[in-house]
């Protein structure tokens, strides 16, 4: 089914969609609290605490459940992609890249699309393929960028994002000075980023994840995350006027792009993994912020 088809509470929904010349538009409800990479910036640069992200996560596990089972990989997600309505209702947004695994979530993809910091090994390996299991690794990243406030290499160039997630070993959750995490939350993340796809749980059997017993009823997110703070557009407004507006949107537009919008070569990509040498950057890439 495409995207537009599908309707849970934990999903951007479109109301309508139209062709106007060579474009296609989208129209879809504003959700008014903004995505949790916004509020990350916004507020929390050191990452969201436990409850807050078991709350977020049940939500998007809610509908990773939903969209698996209709046969829908969604391919890129990230705490940009995860929004925050003013009710603190989670959805899950930009079906963009999605694809449809008529086949069942066992047919294998070959297609290599997404953001650096949240892809898959087996997406970029390209050779057995890949299915709705893509999905959880990306989740698993995404869970780090919560935790932490910005996810594995994230300063680092995308090609060099890539070599890492293809020869080193899983990113995990470690105690910092000032941060301590429940056993509770590392066996998630670990669980989800396994290299082999094979062990990698499903959305079902995560919901069922000890972790998620900390989440809490939607308001909480609404007290948490939103409760006297200024708008969306005046969040926005402000963090243009502090950073210098060209380099916000430049940033925005940096962690939007994905990697379809590359042309490289995969096999050069594996050569300079194994020697540990950083092949040049494909013209107009840039770090993966």
């Amino acid at each position: 089914p495409r995207p537009c088809m599908l309707h849970h509470p934990n999903l951007v929904t479109s109301h309508v969609s139209f062709v106007a010349g060579q474009e296609l538009w989208v129209i879809m409800p504003f959700v008014a609290g903004g995505s949790c990479l916004h509020l990350l910036k916004w507020r929390f640069k050191e990452g969201f605490d436990e409850p807050t992200i078991a709350t977020i996560l049940k939500g998007v596990l809610s509908a990773f459940q939903y969209c698996h089972k209709n046969q829908l990989i969604h391919r890129d997600i990230k705490a940009g992609n995860i929004l925050i309505d003013t009710d603190g209702s989670v959805k899950v947004a930009d079906f963009g890249v999605a694809s449809s695994c008529w086949g069942g979530q066992d047919q294998q993809h070959k297609t290599l699309v997404g953001s650096p910091c949240w892809i898959a090994p087996e997406v970029l390996e390209q050779t057995t393929g890949y299915n709705a299991s893509a999905d959880i690794w990306s989740l698993g990243v995404m869970m780090l960028e919560l935790a932490q406030g910005s996810a594995p290499y994230a300063k680092l160039a995308p090609m060099k994002v890539l070599m890492l997630t293809l020869e080193k070993p899983p990113p995990t959750l470690d105690d910092t000075p000032t941060r301590h995490y429940s056993k509770a939350l590392k066996d998630m993340v670990a669980q989800c980023l396994q290299k082999d796809p094979q062990l990698r749980p499903t959305a079902a059997k995560l919901l069922e994840h000890k972790f998620l017993k900390e989440a809490k009823r939607k308001e909480y997110l609404v007290k948490t995350l939103l409760e006297g703070q200024p708008s969306l557009a005046q969040r926005i407004k402000q963090m243009k006027a502090q950073t210098g507006g060209g380099k916000e949107d430049k940033a925005l537009a940096k962690h939007v792009q994905g990697v379809s919008e590359w042309d490289f070569n995969m096999s050069d990509l594996r050569e300079a993994a194994k020697l540990e040498v950083l092949p040049p950057l494909p013209e107009g890439a840039e770090k993966c912020d």
